[in-house]
């Protein structure tokens, strides 16, 4: 390894004392606590990972955590397995498939409306700490449920209670709502890309 300069240290000891200088002021100003309104939207895939991953790290604190799958739940996945087996998940996948599948939109709404009475019941329930409602922007965007009736009633939900909302194409509405959005683009994907087929871990 190549010996590090005088001037390099002292130029690298500067960079990292701003750094640490403009993190202090940032966490100085934030001092309050609260429920967030999460937003995983975007083309590319891991919107619903991500949601996932937040929610586990919730399990292991303890938390009460819900999930209501929109559209998901005519094929049996890993992730809902795993979250079954923990006493403070209560994991519901209330869907018949992606609308090109189902081609049945009276179907599709019926649905989605079976999911949101489930969804309703868990945001007015003060026991959840955390609820991930995924895809259900999908939802929102093809006008199945009413969006304003949906945000009030996400907004009425317990203080401190976080919700994670996923899927692309989110409603301006609801990004309008988040504390934090976050738009996950496709650089490169093995699917369309490359002719590569869903994997067992890795998509399902």
């Amino acid at each position: 390894m190549d010996t590090i300069s005088n001037e390099d240290l002292s130029v690298h000891q500067k960079m990292t004392e701003k750094r640490k200088a403009g993190y202090d002021k940032k966490q100085a100003k934030a001092s309050k606590e609260k429920g967030l309104l999460i937003v995983n939207t975007g083309p590319g895939k891991g919107k619903t990972t991500a949601a996932f991953g937040m929610a586990l790290r919730a399990v292991g604190h303890g938390m009460q955590v819900g999930v209501v799958q929109f559209i998901k739940g005519a094929m049996a996945t890993a992730e809902r397995d795993v979250f079954q087996r923990f006493d403070n998940v209560s994991f519901h996948s209330i869907g018949d498939g992606f609308t090109w599948n189902t081609q049945n939109k009276e179907q599709d709404i019926a649905t989605a409306k079976r999911a949101w009475d489930k969804a309703a019941s868990m945001l007015v329930d003060p026991k959840f700490d955390m609820i991930v409602l995924d895809e259900l922007n999908h939802i929102l965007k093809y006008e199945y449920l009413d969006i304003h009736a949906v945000l009030e009633t996400i907004a009425k939900r317990r203080d401190d209670c976080h919700v994670i909302v996923t899927g692309r194409n989110a409603p301006q509405a609801v990004i309008d709502a988040a504390d934090l959005v976050s738009e996950i683009r496709a650089i490169k994907h093995p699917y369309k890309d490359q002719g590569i087929k869903a994997q067992r871990g890795v998509e399902f």
